[in-house]
């Protein structure tokens, strides 16, 4: 598990400059999407649209799934990357924000996951809300989650016969999301993902990770690559 700090605007832009946001106009795919006439307005594909102007259900910049007893949202990297944090941010339907909004109360208890496949259940959990109540939830969240993946996954859940919280919308699951950043790196020969732009501290590292090798280079394997071995074809 791994933590979340809400930080001001400022401060998150000025995290953002060390790093690209890996989702912008990525494939996404969202479970149960709104049908009909309404459904070209909350295409999954608007939490990564890089518009973030008007969080409202109507201004054509967020998605809405159609509220079932789960909702999962993903964003596809198209390839396994260094990560280091993730942005969310919830529509608020440019309302005020708090205890008496019906859109806090949808984003109580949401999880976060990244992922090599879309199983969320085979990568790792980044974050699990258990302790926001309607009053604390903040409209913008801030995810610290270091690892690589290719997917990150956004899944809520409203389970027939469980007892939520009382502050918890309880009639349906629902990905109200207006923006999904996914700030990191992009693979270059021997890149530090914690910098974006220093070299791998370990000469036969192919990839690395705050300062950890997470991939030796043909020949070398140990923890920090030291050891050569032989490379064969076997017949």
């Amino acid at each position: 598990m791994h933590t979340v700090l809400l930080l001001p605007y400022f401060g998150l832009l000025a995290l953002s400059l060390a790093y690209e946001n890996l989702a912008l106009k990525q494939p996404t795919y969202q479970q149960d999407p709104v049908v009909g006439s309404f459904a070209s307005l909350y295409e999954a594909s608007n939490a990564v649209d890089g518009l973030k102007s008007d969080l409202s259900s109507s201004g054509g910049q967020c998605v809405h799934s159609s509220g079932k007893q789960t909702g999962t949202w993903w964003v596809n990297l198209t390839s396994i990357l260094s990560i280091h944090y993730v942005t969310i941010y919830y529509m608020t339907n440019n309302d005020t924000w708090g205890s008496s909004s019906d859109y806090t109360r949808t984003f109580l208890g949401f999880s976060l996951y990244i992922s090599n496949t879309t199983d969320r259940s085979k990568g790792t959990l980044c974050y699990k809300d258990s302790n926001y109540t309607s009053s604390t939830i903040p409209p913008v969240v801030n995810i610290t989650c270091p690892v690589h993946g290719q997917y990150v996954i956004y899944y809520n859940e409203r389970l027939a016969n469980v007892s939520y919280p009382p502050d918890y919308f309880t009639y349906g699951a629902y990905n109200l999301l207006c923006e999904v950043e996914v700030y990191g790196c992009r693979p270059i020969p021997r890149f530090d993902g914690i910098k974006c732009h220093a070299s791998c501290p370990d000469p036969y590292c192919r990839q690395c990770n705050m300062d950890a090798c997470q991939g030796c280079k043909p020949g070398y394997q140990g923890h920090l690559c030291e050891r050569g071995y032989t490379l064969c074809t076997c017949v």
